[in-house]
C-alpha cells in the first residue's frame, strides 16, 4: 500500500469492494428476475453517474492543470467506464443462466488477466515463480468449474461461463488501462464521467436489442426494485468510487483482491438467501480460484503509477457525499 494515503481511508475502501461488490451478485440476480438486464446495467451506471456529478458539482473542487496547460481528457475515463460497465453488464446477463456465487467465481479470474495485461501492455515486470503458479491455479480452477461431466458433479453452463469471462476481460482492460491517465483531482469527478459514459453507452446498447421493450413495470417486482436502488447506491456509489481510488493509490494487482474475497461473500449469501446450489465442484472449483488469486496478489509486486497520474484518486465517495 501507498504510505503517503491515509490508512484508515484506504482500509474502508478495501472493506467496501470486499463486502458490498461480494454482496452485489447476489442483488444482480434479484434485479434481473423481472428487470430487463442489459438495462439494469446502463440505467444503473448511468444513473450513479449522474448522483457522482451532481456531488462532484456541488464540492466545487477547482481542476488544476496539467504542466502541458491541457486539463484532463474526459475521453480516456470515458472508454473505462465503458468497459468497465461492460463488464458488470456481462455478469447480469449471465446471473440468468448461472448462479450468481459461480459467476463471482469466474469474475475472480480477473485478476489472473489483469497480471499479464500489466506484462505485456505496460511492459511491466516478468511474472515470478508465484504469479505464473498462480495463473496456472486459475486455470485449473476454471476447467474444473465449467469442464466436463467426467470430473464429478455437474459442470456450468459453458455460455453462461463464456459471458462472464468475456466481462471480465473487459473490466481488466479497463482497470490496467485507467492507470495509464491522469485523473481529476476529484475521485468523485473521475468515477462520474466513467460511470456517466458507461450506462450511456450499455443504455444505447439495451435500446438497441430492445431491452426497455421488453421492460414491463406491472411485471417488476418489490425485490427486483429494491435490488436495483441497493445495486446503484451501494454497489455503484461506494463500492465502484472505492476500487477507483484504491486503482489510483495501490498496483492494480492488490487492489483487484476483492476477487477473492468477493466469491466467498457471493457463495454464501446465494447459498443461504437464493437456494443456490453448493455441490462439490464448485467448492472445489473455488478454493482452488481463491489460492490462485491469493498467490497472483501475494507474488504480483506492488506496482508503481504512471509519471502522468497526478494526485490519483484524491478523495473517496463514502466520505465526501453529503
Amino acid at each position: 500500500m501507498s504510505t503517503s494515503q491515509p490508512r484508515g481511508k484506504m482500509i474502508l475502501a478495501f472493506v467496501s469492494i470486499y463486502l458490498i461488490w461480494g454482496s452485489t451478485y447476489l442483488f444482480m440476480r434479484f434485479a434481473v428476475e423481472t428487470l430487463p438486464a442489459v438495462a439494469v446495467a446502463g440505467v444503473r451506471y448511468f444513473t450513479a453517474g449522474v448522483i457522482m456529478m451532481a456531488i462532484a458539482l456541488w464540492q466545487g473542487r477547482k481542476e488544476p492543470r496539467l504542466a502541458e496547460s491541457r486539463p484532463v481528457s474526459w475521453r480516456g475515463h470515458a472508454v473505462v467506464g465503458t468497459l468497465l460497465t461492460i463488464g458488470n453488464g456481462s455478469v447480469a446477463l449471465a446471473v440468468q443462466r448461472i448462479p450468481s456465487g459461480v459467476a463471482a467465481l469466474l469474475v475472480a479470474f480477473t485478476p489472473c488477466m489483469m497480471v499479464l495485461l500489466e506484462w505485456w501492455w505496460r511492459r511491466g515486470s516478468r511474472p515470478s515463480v508465484g504469479v505464473v503458479l498462480g495463473l496456472v491455479l486459475g486455470l485449473a480452477g476454471m476447467v474444473v468449474l465449467v469442464g466436463p461431466r467426467a470430473l464429478g458433479g455437474e459442470p456450468i453452463e459453458p455460455l453462461g461461463a463464456g459471458i462472464v469471462l468475456f466481462g471480465s476481460a473487459a473490466w481488466a482492460v479497463g482497470s490496467v488501462y485507467s492507470r495509464t491517465l491522469p485523473r481529476y483531482e476529484s475521485a468523485v469527478r473521475t468515477s462520474a464521467v466513467q460511470m456517466l459514459a458507461g450506462g450511456l453507452v450499455v443504455s444505447l446498447i439495451a435500446l438497441m436489442v430492445g431491452d426497455f421493450g421488453r421492460f414491463d413495470p406491472s411485471a417488476a417486482s418489490f425485490r427486483s426494485v429494491f435490488a436495483f436502488a441497493y445495486l446503484i447506491l451501494v454497489g455503484s456509489l461506494i463500492g465502484y468510487s472505492s476500487y477507483m481510488y484504491l486503482l489510483g493509490v495501490t498496483s492494480a494487482a492488490r487492489a483487484s483482491t476483492y476477487a477473492f474475497v468477493n466469491p466467498v461473500v457471493a457463495v454464501i449469501l446465494g447459498s443461504v438467501f437464493a437456494n443456490e446450489p453448493l455441490s462439490p465442484r464448485i467448492v472445489v472449483a473455488g478454493a482452488i480460484i481463491v489460492a490462485a488469486v491469493a498467490l497472483i496478489t501475494l507474488y504480483g509486486g506492488e506496482g508503481t503509477l504512471p509519471p502522468k497520474q497526478h494526485r490519483a484518486g484524491e478523495g473517496l465517495a463514502v466520505h465526501e457525499a453529503p
